[in-house]
């Protein structure tokens, strides 16, 4: 499965997602890097079938009314340290990728993964 990452989680989350067989991007990735606008990650997310991993809510209201980005996990937890994102993310990424199989829009906090769409 494809993803990219949002601005406001960090790059090393690239790591986590290629040690679990994932191609992962970062927004720093990009040619405007973290100043990306919205419209360009929903291109990409579109164009590449990347799953937008976020925590902003435009993308949540995006999603459900146009579509855009391809697939969304709406991440919903505050500031977290990195150690303690990073280790979030490793728990529930086999939950997470099972999830995108037939589900287009998931929420994640600290403690559980939800289907929303």
């Amino acid at each position: 499965m494809k993803f990219l990452i949002d601005a406001h989680l960090p790059p090393v989350l690239r790591r986590v997602f290629a040690a679990a067989g994932h191609d992962a991007i970062h927004t720093v990735d990009l040619p405007d890097h973290n100043a990306s606008k919205d419209g360009v990650l929903n291109t990409v997310s579109m164009a590449e079938q990347r799953v937008l991993i976020s925590k902003d809510t435009d993308f949540y209201y995006s999603h459900l009314l146009h579509g855009r980005p391809w697939k969304l996990v709406l991440v919903r937890t505050g500031n977290m340290s990195l150690r303690d994102t990073r280790q979030m993310f490793e728990a529930h990424l086999p939950a997470i990728a099972t999830a995108l199989q037939s589900h287009t829009l998931v929420e994640l906090d600290r403690q559980r993964l939800s289907i929303i769409a």
